[in-house]
C-alpha cells in the first residue's frame, strides 16, 4: 500500500513534457499573434481555441486506440513516442516563422517611433500631457499613411472613431493625471492602434502567418496524439486507493515543467516591452521534450509496471466484490451516469474561467498591471504552488477528493475575484493572490480527473478521452467568448468572466455524488504485512 514514487516520478516526465509545452504555447503564441501580427482579441482567441477543437474531436480517438493497443512497449507509449516527437520538431520549426515576422516589424517605425516612445521607462504614464504627445505622434503617422495610400479613408475614419476619439474623450476630462481604470482603457485603446499596424505589416507577407498557422496546427495535433495516452498511463500503473496521491506527483512533475518553461523564457532574455524574437525558446524547448522523452523510454517499461498493479489489485481484492456480488467492474446505473455527467460540467465550467485568464495572463500582466510574468515574485508562487502539491494530495485521501476538489474552486474563485482590484506595479501582492488560486487550482486538478477514471468499467483510455473532451470544449469557448468581450469592454473584464465560471462549476460539483475511492478492508493488508 505504498505508492512507487520513483516509478510515479518517471511515468511523470511525459507530464512535465506537456506542461513546459503548454506553458510556452501560453505564454509566447497569444502574445504573439496579437503584438506581432496584429490580431485583435477575438480572433487571437480563434487561434487560441483551435487545438482544442482539434483536442475535442482526436483526444477520445486515441484514448480509445490506445486502450485496444497491444504493442509490445505497451498501450500508451507507442502514442507518446510519436506524439512527442512530431509535437517538439514542430515546435521549433515555429522559430523560423516567428523571426521572419519579428524582423518585418523591425523593419518599420512601430517599436522606436511609437511603443518605445509611449512606454519609454523615464515617461510618467500616469499624466494626460504624455498620453497627449503620443496621439499627437499617432495621428501625424496615420496621416501620412492616408496620404501616401498605405491605408484607405476608411481605415482612416475607423481610426479616428474607434481608438483616437475615445482616447482624447478620457484626457480631456478632469483632471492632469489618469486614474487606474482610465490610464488601463488608454492603454487598451492605443494598444489596438499598435496591433492595426501590426496587421498592416502582416496583411502584406500573409505567407508567412500561414506557415506560423501550418506548423502550429501540426504540433498542436500532434500532441493530441499522446496526450490521452499519458495521462491514461498514471492509473494504469498505480492501484484504485493511491491514484490521487499519484496524481499529486504527477501534477508536481507538471508544474515542474511549467516553471521550466518560464526559466527558460526568463533566462532568454525577453522583456515585456520589446518585439523580440522567440528564436531560442522554442528551439530549446523542443530539444529539452525530445531528451526527456529518452529519460523517460529509458527508465519506464510499462508492460512491467501495468502487471505489477494488476497483480497487486489482484491481491487487494480491488477487482472482486466492491461494485456488486457478481460484477468485477462498476455498473453504469443512471445515478452514477448523472454524476459522470455533472462532473464533467464541472470540468468544462472550470476550464471556461481557467483557460480564459491562462490564454490571455501573458497579454494582461503587462498591459495592465504593468507586471512581468519572469519577474522574481512570480517565480517564487510558482515554488509555493509546487511546494503544496505533495501535501494537497494527502490531503485529498484524509478529507475526500470531491471535498477537496469543491474547497479549491472556493480558493480559486476568491482569488480570481481580487485581482480585478489590483493597482498597477505592486508585484508581490499580485504574485500572492497567483499563488493563493494556483493551490485552489491544485486541489481541484488532482482530483477531477481520478474521480472520471474512478466511474470507468477498465476503459480508462476512453475515460480520459472523455475528461479531456469536456475541458477542451472549454477551451474552444472561452478564448473566443473573452476575447469578443475584452474588445468590447477592455482586458479588465477578463478576471469577473474568469471568477463567475469558477463559480458555476462549484454549484455543478454539489450534484456530484461519485468517484471516491473504495475503501481497503483491512484484513486484505495482511497480505502485505502491513500495520
Amino acid at each position: 500500500m505504498k505508492l512507487n514514487y520513483r516509478n510515479t516520478i518517471y511515468v511523470g516526465l511525459i507530464f512535465l513534457i506537456i506542461s513546459m509545452f503548454w506553458q510556452t504555447y501560453d505564454l509566447l503564441i497569444a502574445r504573439t499573434l496579437i503584438d506581432k501580427f496584429g490580431l485583435n482579441q477575438t480572433w487571437s482567441g480563434i487561434v487560441m481555441a483551435f487545438d482544442n477543437i482539434m483536442a475535442v474531436i482526436l483526444l477520445p480517438v486515441f484514448g480509445a486506440l490506445s486502450d485496444k493497443s497491444n504493442n509490445k512497449k505497451g498501450k500508451r507509449t507507442p502514442y507518446i513516442i510519436v506524439g512527442t516527437i512530431l509535437s517538439a520538431f514542430a515546435f521549433m520549426a515555429l522559430a523560423y516563422t516567428d523571426y521572419i515576422q519579428t524582423l518585418n516589424i523591425q523593419a518599420t517605425d512601430i517599436i522606436e517611433e511609437h511603443y518605445d516612445v509611449a512606454f519609454d521607462s523615464m515617461a510618467d504614464v500616469n499624466e494626460t500631457s504624455h498620453w497627449y504627445l503620443v496621439v499627437d505622434n499617432m495621428s501625424i503617422e496615420r496621416e501620412e499613411s492616408y496620404a501616401l495610400g498605405y491605408i484607405s479613408k476608411v481605415k482612416f475614419d475607423e481610426w479616428e472613431i474607434t481608438i483616437k476619439d475615445p482616447i482624447l474623450s478620457i484626457l480631456d476630462g478632469d483632471g492632469s493625471t489618469l486614474d487606474t481604470r482610465e490610464l488601463s482603457t488608454v492603454k487598451d485603446y492605443y494598444y489596438r492602434y499598435l496591433s492595426e499596424r501590426a496587421w498592416e505589416v502582416t496583411s502584406g507577407n500573409l505567407p508567412n502567418l500561414i506557415v506560423f498557422a501550418s506548423i502550429l496546427f501540426i504540433a498542436l495535433v500532434a500532441m493530441t496524439i499522446y496526450r490521452s495516452p499519458a495521462v491514461a498511463l498514471m492509473p494504469d500503473i498505480t492501484i484504485k486507493p493511491l491514484r490521487s496521491k499519484a496524481n499529486a506527483v504527477i501534477t508536481l512533475m507538471g508544474a515542474i515543467g511549467g516553471i521550466t518553461a518560464i526559466y527558460v523564457i526568463m533566462l532568454s532574455g525577453l522583456n515585456r516591452h520589446d518585439y523580440d524574437n522567440h528564436v531560442f525558446v522554442y528551439i530549446f524547448i523542443g530539444v529539452l521534450m525530445i531528451l526527456i522523452l529518452g529519460l523517460f523510454l529509458w527508465k519506464v517499461k510499462e508492460p512491467e509496471l501495468v502487471k505489477q498493479q494488476q497483480e497487486t489489485s489482484e491481491k487487494l481484492g480491488l477487482y472482486k466484490g466492491i461494485y456488486s456480488k457478481t460484477e468485477s467492474t462498476p455498473q453504469m446505473t443512471l445515478k452514477r451516469r448523472w454524476s459522470l455527467y455533472f462532473l464533467l460540467a464541472s470540468v468544462f465550467l472550470l476550464f471556461c474561467g481557467y483557460n480564459a485568464v491562462m490564454s490571455k495572463m501573458a497579454d494582461y500582466l503587462p498591459k495592465v498591471l504593468n507586471l512581468n510574468f519572469y519577474d522574481f515574485p512570480f517565480i517564487v508562487a510558482q515554488a509555493f504552488v509546487i511546494a503544496s502539491i505533495m501535501p494537497i494530495g494527502i490531503l485529498s485521501m484524509t478529507l475526500g477528493r470531491k471535498k477537496t476538489v469543491m474547497l479549491g474552486m472556493i480558493i480559486l474563485a476568491g482569488a480570481l475575484s481580487s485581482v480585478y482590484f489590483l493597482q498597477e506595479n505592486q508585484p508581490w501582492i499580485t504574485a500572492g493572490i497567483i499563488a493563493i488560486a494556483g493551490t485552489g487550482l491544485t486541489m481541484i486538478s488532482i482530483n477531477t480527473y481520478v474521480m472520471v477514471v474512478e466511474m470507468s468499467r477498465g476503459d480508462i483510455g476512453r475515460y480520459t478521452g472523455y475528461y479531456y473532451a469536456a475541458s477542451m470544449t472549454a477551451q474552444i469557448f472561452t478564448p473566443i467568448l473573452s476575447g469578443i468581450l475584452m474588445d468590447h469592454y477592455g482586458r479588465l473584464i477578463l478576471f469577473p468572466y474568469a471568477t463567475v465560471f469558477v463559480a458555476l462549476s462549484l454549484v455543478t460539483m454539489i450534484f456530484v455524488k461519485h468517484g471516491e475511492t473504495k475503501k481497503i478492508n483491512r484484513n486484505l493488508l495482511e497480505v502485505f504485512d502491513v500495520e
